[in-house]
């Protein structure tokens, strides 16, 4: 190695004493995160020559607040962006919130509703200006707690999905879909909310199962009966067929006829389709095509007729003595009266099934048929599903693909109106003779008597689908949009991949000339607590992470999630790995303040391989190796793995080893004290600029204070400058095995770890004598003096370790309790042993038992080698 082959670094750091004794959190994170903030660190300049990296913040509700998910997802975002800051890109994170139609439409109504009014009495226009009113008053209080998160955003380019700009880009893309007939009006089976009285997404419909009933009705009577089941009596009412197989022939002879249909006087049909699986029940349905989406493609396809008997409350309004009553109500009032007439074949109750629910207002769903605007998805799914099969677009973890494929390549056509006042309304004008016009944001809406708008809103995902190019400027070809689009990736959990992430695909792709949104999806799992368990309220498991960040700091709250973050993988987080995680920053604080206070120092170059010590070229090989690793898992997305890494690196190499080893050296002095204290400056400084994508706040303290630089935020990233020494690494290594083996000897005699004992060290002929001063210090041995008797000898890595141990043990109960232990091994042995030896066993047993059982023996032999060392070691007697 020669002089060049390290990185020199110029810079003064500050004093030790600039750092308080012990690490506050709360005393460091808001002011460094406004400096950083005024200081503009992270603004995105689009007239910059340097290399784009864009990501786009997932857009979250306004009404939201941060909860472990956003903490999640905003960690890894925001170590991936400061990571590329430090390498000299553009860096763009685009903040902004979506405007949530249904959730914020709720919490003004709710507070009308305290005031005992609704929005029909303030109506539409007043409606909407209370809701903007609402947003400015109490919306976005997320912005102010993903800032405590540490979110490196560029906060002067914060969008809103109702803002001004984007709600161009809405009416632009509405218009251009519509004109290539990709955007349509019909009727269709859609989940209606009895309560929000709106449309809603699939992903605003959350399963569960709840215990209803099942109940066999028998339709027609004599040759002509069939039963039927159902876990929703009152849709009976808008029956309009019977379906059964046509290869069924228990009801061959049926198909064509009508029967009727009980408590309704009429008669409907019998008909045969393929949809029916006639090994389930009885092999017949029942047929409501108002009111179930498969019912609804059965009756298309036969041409039934749509009879609607529930409006849009849930109530029933069908004409009969079930009129007007509630669905819920309905339903034990049709089943009463089908038991009168001798109709009920069976009922089972409670009977548990998975039923969906309004995420919102957790009202249950209904299947309804209306007028709704859609998008006809069959082009768009088809130039999303070919972006990632031609390699345009990479899914990480590649595994993914299949699920990403299997929602694409069967997309359904998509609704996208929803019946509420707060959102982006249909662009869309009727007039009086029938006339539809689609208005485009540059053209003027048709007016004149009876000329009206379309009193629907589009769906959020409407919008939020355009995120990553609504936001930098589109449909105008802005500077920000030549520079920033396409996004480098994209950063989400795996539940929305179909929803938010496909829609994004197919609408980049569709309005920016076939260029896809981004080039890397990078999907992570679901937090969840630390059994496994989904967090939730209703489970009592739910975590408000703004409590663990003021007990504990930001910094152990984002390590211990990107620590648990491996690619798709659910992540498990409890209360004691964030502790565990405030002890890594304390650590890092402590030994690094230990550090300045020994004078570790950046200044001046890093001195040649020749003038340093085995210590010093060990740490700065393995420092170089860490870099080297720590780029590749970055690279792949590999977060728990690179913080594990750069955990274990700077606990157990820098802070319990170097800095240990180092000690020595610092006492004698000298030219190697001083290049010692060098390499040690050398290694906190990188080792701070690798933590501080994950952890930015402590190490931007202990940084600046270190190097007397103005921040880590715009600090270069470390490179591997290819340095390595195998045998200074293996010189160490052995120093480490001396110092591990002795030190379990000790503990296994009942030693306490600071207590003194004289002993005697043969190192001769080994690389171990340059390091006998540290060793001893580290096991606290003291010289061997008058009197000394070796009492116990470990040899160990070559070398000889006595120690007189005489009053601080007492060896006879010592050799009876080692005696006892290896009795236990050998035992062991025999036992693991003898079942190898086993043929007949070897053939029946798996190989994952078998291979612990060798495990087994291979420790079992360890253990006896190790405790007849130990033996050999006591003195006779």
């Amino acid at each position: 190695m020669t002089e060049n082959t390290l990185r020199p670094h110029d810079g003064a750091h500050s004093e030790p004493s600039d750092l308080p004794t012990q690490y506050a959190p709360a005393d460091v994170e808001g002011q460094l995160y406004e400096r950083w903030v005024e200081r503009g660190y992270f603004e995105a300049d689009a007239k910059s020559d340097k290399e784009p990296y864009t990501i786009v913040i997932p857009p979250p509700n306004v009404t939201g607040s941060l909860h472990l998910g956003h903490a999640f997802e905003h960690t890894l975002i925001d170590a991936l962006t400061r990571r590329k800051r430090m390498q000299g890109y553009e860096v763009l994170w685009q903040p902004g919130m979506d405007h949530a139609g249904i959730a914020t439409q709720n919490v003004v109504e709710r507070e009308l509703a305290k005031e005992g009014k609704s929005r029909h009495d303030l109506g539409r226009e007043a409606f909407v200006e209370r809701v903007w009113k609402w947003k400015a008053e109490s919306g976005g209080q997320i912005s102010g707690q993903m800032k405590r998160l540490g979110d490196g955003v560029a906060w002067s380019r914060e969008r809103f999905t109702m803002d001004e700009g984007l709600s161009q880009a809405v009416q632009t893309i509405f218009k251009r879909l519509y004109d290539d007939g990709l955007i349509y009006r019909a009727e269709r089976i859609i989940n209606w909310c009895p309560r929000c009285l709106t449309a809603i997404s699939d992903i605003e419909v959350e399963y569960q199962d709840d215990d209803g009933e099942l109940v066999s009705i028998r339709y027609g009577s004599g040759d002509s009966e069939i039963v039927v089941a159902t876990t929703r009596a009152e849709t009976m009412l808008g029956d309009t067929a019977v379906a059964v197989h046509p290869e069924d022939e228990r009801y061959r002879h049926l198909v064509g006829t009508e029967i009727e249909l009980p408590l309704t006087g009429r008669r409907i049909p019998v008909v045969a389709d393929e949809h029916v699986d006639p090994e389930f029940g009885t092999g017949a349905v029942k047929v409501t095509p108002a009111h179930d989406p498969n019912d609804f493609e059965i009756g298309r396809r036969h041409d039934l007729p749509n009879l609607a008997v529930l409006d849009e409350r849930g109530v029933i309004t069908a004409h009969g003595p079930f009129q007007g009553l509630d669905r819920f109500e309905a339903r034990s009032a049709i089943v009463a009266a089908l038991r009168a007439d001798g109709r009920i074949v069976a009922e089972k109750r409670p009977y548990t099934h998975s039923v969906g629910h309004c995420s919102r207002c957790k009202t249950t769903i209904e299947p309804r048929l209306s007028m709704q605007w859609w998008v006809r998805t069959g082009p768009l799914a088809q130039a999303a599903g070919d972006a990632v099969r031609d390699g345009r677009v990479a899914i990480h973890p590649k595994e993914m693909e299949s699920r990403y494929f299997g929602w694409v390549d069967n997309l359904h056509d998509w609704c996208i109106s929803r019946q509420l006042w707060w959102g982006h309304r249909i662009p869309v004008w009727y007039g009086p003779d029938g006339e539809v016009v689609c208005v485009g944001p540059d053209e003027e809406p048709p007016s004149g008597e009876g000329w009206t708008q379309d009193s629907d809103v589009l769906d959020t995902w409407f919008s939020s689908g355009l995120w990553p190019f609504s936001t930098l400027g589109w449909p105008e070809r802005t500077e920000s949009l030549e520079k920033f689009y396409p996004n480098s990736v994209l950063v989400t959990g795996y539940d929305i991949l179909f929803f938010w992430v496909a829609r994004m695909m197919m609408f980049g792709l569709y309005a920016m000339d076939g260029t896809p949104p981004f080039h890397t999806i990078a999907l992570h799992g679901m937090v969840r607590d630390q059994f496994g368990k989904k967090m939730s309220k209703s489970f009592g498991n739910a975590v408000n992470p703004l409590d663990w960040m003021d007990s504990y700091g930001s910094d152990a709250v984002r390590f211990t999630l990107a620590r648990g973050a491996n690619p798709g993988v659910d992540v498990p987080i409890g209360e004691d790995w964030v502790q565990a995680s405030r002890n890594f920053a304390n650590k890092i604080w402590n030994a690094t303040r230990f550090a300045l206070m020994n004078g570790a120092t950046v200044e001046g170059e890093l001195p040649s391989a020749e003038r340093l010590r085995p210590e010093d070229r060990w740490i700065l090989s393995r420092l170089n190796t860490v870099v080297s690793e720590v780029n590749g898992y970055y690279e792949d997305y590999q977060f728990a793995k690179l913080s594990d890494t750069l955990f274990h690196f700077a606990w157990d190499e820098v802070f319990d080893w170097y800095v240990e080893l180092s000690k020595t050296t610092f006492a004698k002095g000298g030219p190697e004290a001083e290049a010692s204290r060098r390499v040690l400056g050398e290694v906190l400084d990188v080792t701070l600029r690798l933590l501080h994508p994950v952890v930015p706040f402590v190490t931007e303290q202990l940084w600046t204070t270190l190097t007397g630089q103005e921040s880590l935020v715009i600090a270069d990233w470390p490179t591997d400058s290819g340095f390595r020494d195998r045998d200074a690494e293996r010189e160490i290594e052995t120093v480490q095995q001396v110092v591990t083996e002795v030190r379990r000897f000790r503990a296994d005699q009942g030693l306490q770890p600071g207590q003194k004992v004289p002993a005697r060290l043969d190192l001769t002929g080994t690389a171990l004598a340059a390091h006998e001063d540290a060793i001893r210090q580290l096991l606290r041995l003291q010289p061997e003096g008058e009197g000394f008797t070796a009492t116990a000898t470990l040899p160990v890595a070559g070398a000889t370790v006595a120690l007189d141990l005489s009053g601080a043990i007492d060896v006879a109960a010592e050799r009876k309790r080692l005696a006892k232990d290896l009795a236990a091994a050998q035992k062991e042995l025999a036992q693991t042993t003898a079942k190898l030896g086993n043929e007949a066993f070897l053939g029946k047993a798996p190989d994952n038992v078998v291979e612990k059982i060798r495990k087994r023996r291979e420790t079992a032999e360890a253990d006896i080698e190790r405790i007849s060392a130990q033996l050999d070691g006591l003195p006779q007697g």
